[in-house]
């Protein structure tokens, strides 16, 4: 395809990549562009169409758990595809058995729904919740993020993503993150309870000590179900196999997505022991827990725990938030640094668009938002100390006013 053209800001003409203009073009809208076309990646480095290498503290958006190119899910992947890619839920299958017990030891849960996305395993989650207690309330945290589809959406907190989709689920309540006032009554006719551990797209807010217990209590005394969202904070991610370890919490029903398979599209529901499964035909999906997908998640699965990367994720966190408190806490721009491992968010006084617009092209450094004024990192959990330590330098220098 050749390059078109496009208008500068000041009126200059500029070449515009092929990529991005088809995508504009063709694409339904959904996304804001950062204008940049990635074409490669290896680790947490990533190429973009031009040749330049970025440290990629994105992740996919939590999805590349293992970075990219990695030999063994690459391996795999070629392995399980040549072999068998489809077979649905009705017949059995050994790469889908293999990731039931993986899941199991990993997670302490007992039984599994797999599905695609993190979205759908929120889905079959409330859909669960109403069947098994036979009740429609459901109650969430303000600043809370559970995906876009409809049911999701109705338990995610945020307007901007709510309004345009209303009327939503019409019995989901949001209730402030971290505050159990007046959880008891509410608890008494609802289905679920539904809180992440971190609140990631919230802010990367960690539960405060005590609440996920007393959270716990609650539903024990009302028989409401506990969900656990875990699709951004599981697998290592927070320092810990699954975030809710730090507060020796289980609850009834756990949430996963993003890295679960490596970057290859796959959720899953997890339910505690005691839980009844299913009934027949109460969900399903054609492709969740395909060949493809499940092979995929038994390697993360086996790589997380023989690499130990949720040691490393806690031991690297811990560096980075100690740098960035000890550099940052008289910084003007930075109101406060949050995080647990390798999730880590620094809420600003202003926007985060221009920093997060001026760290890519000025530094090689992707990263993400947490709502209008949080920086989120988000990098995989293979990303070299030295890289890490570079993206930190650089923050530091920004935030408190250098070059």
């Amino acid at each position: 395809m050749t390059a078109g053209r496009i208008l500068g800001e000041e009126g200059r003409t500029a070449v515009e990549d092929p990529a991005q203009a088809t995508e504009a073009r063709r694409g339904a809208g959904a996304y804001r562009s950062r204008g940049i076309t990635l074409v490669r990646g290896e680790g947490a480095w990533l190429w973009d169409s031009e040749g330049r290498r970025y440290v990629d503290c994105v992740g996919g958006q939590g999805a590349a758990i293992l970075g990219h190119g990695h030999p063994r899910l690459a391996e795999t992947l070629a392995r399980q595809a040549a072999r068998l890619i489809s077979c649905p839920g009705s017949f059995a299958n050994d790469a889908r058995g293999a990731v039931y017990e993986r899941l199991a030891a990993f997670t302490g849960m007992a039984r599994f729904f797999l599905c695609n996305s993190g979205t759908e395993a929120v889905e079959a989650a409330l859909k669960y919740a109403r069947w098994s207690t036979g009740r429609s309330r459901l109650v969430a945290c303000m600043r809370g993020f559970h995906g876009r589809t409809m049911g999701s959406l109705s338990v995610t907190w945020d307007r901007h993503y709510r309004e345009p989709f209303a009327p939503l689920v019409p019995d989901a309540e949001h209730v402030p993150f971290g505050r159990l006032e007046g959880l008891d009554e509410l608890a008494r006719d609802a289905a679920a309870i539904l809180v992440e551990p971190v609140q990631g797209e919230g802010g990367v807010r960690p539960a405060p000590a005590g609440y996920l217990a007393g959270l716990r209590e609650i539903c024990d005394r009302h028989g409401t179900l506990l969900i656990f969202d875990e699709i951004q904070t599981g697998l290592g991610r927070t320092g810990r196999p699954m975030a809710a370890e730090h507060w020796g919490v289980q609850a009834d029903l756990v949430t996963l997505g993003k890295g679960l398979a490596g970057g290859v599209p796959m959720g899953a529901l997890a339910l505690r022991e005691g839980l009844e499964p299913f009934p027949v035909g109460a969900h399903g999906s054609t492709f969740g827990g395909n060949p493809l997908a499940a092979a995929a998640a038994v390697t993360v699965l086996e790589v997380i725990e023989a690499d130990r990367l949720p040691q490393r994720a806690r031991r690297l966190g811990e560096e980075a938030l100690a740098t960035l408190r000890r550099e940052l806490q008289s910084a003007p721009q930075v109101r406060e640094v949050r995080g647990l491992g390798l999730l880590i968010g620094i809420e600003l006084r202003s926007k985060a668009g221009p920093l997060l617009q001026r760290l890519a092209a000025e530094d090689g450094i992707l990263a993400l938002p947490a709502g209008p004024t949080v920086l989120r990192l988000l990098p995989p959990l293979v990303i070299a100390e030295d890289d890490l330590r570079r993206v930190i330098e650089r923050l530091v220098v920004r935030l408190r006013g250098g070059a």
